[in-house]
């Protein structure tokens, strides 16, 4: 049923739960994975060290990016299954937006993501990426919680 499995990571909790579930689906389905991690620039530029050195903290980014995917990489094949990885860097452009735009791509037949189950404040002004792929996507969504 399902053969082509996107899994976007950020090393969360939630994400990293969302991977052992895919991992799972993509053993019992013969699926393939692909892992996907958005570098977002943007949040160099806005965030705590804004105007220290941009590029150096977009560098520290792509290289944090690329060890999570290089891990979770090794995971999934270490589970038996066919994996392969994708970093995207971005500057303003939402996470979930990549995420959408990498699964009408690829093609995926399934999107299984971690969500941080934001409420309140913080999700009416942030949004949520994991809303937004639910939302968009033109394919099914599992959404996996971290454990509480």
């Amino acid at each position: 049923m399902y053969k082509r499995i996107l899994v976007p990571i950020d090393g969360s909790p939630a994400a990293t739960r969302g991977l052992g579930e895919a991992i799972d689906l993509a053993r019992n389905q013969g699926a393939e994975i692909l892992l996907l991690h958005v570098a977002d620039e943007w949040k160099v530029a806005a965030g705590d060290i804004a105007a220290v050195n941009l590029e150096a903290g977009a560098q520290r980014l792509r290289e944090a990016g690329s060890a999570l995917l290089q891990e979770a990489e090794a995971r999934v094949r270490q589970a038996g299954v066919s994996a392969s990885s994708v970093l995207l860097e971005e500057i303003g452009v939402p996470v979930g937006t990549c995420v959408v735009q990498r699964a009408r791509e690829w093609p995926a037949d399934l999107i299984v993501c971690g969500t941080h189950g934001r409420r309140g404040l913080h999700r009416l002004l942030m949004g949520s990426d994991a809303e937004h792929i639910v939302r968009h996507t033109p394919v099914p969504v599992l959404l996996v919680r971290s454990a509480e």
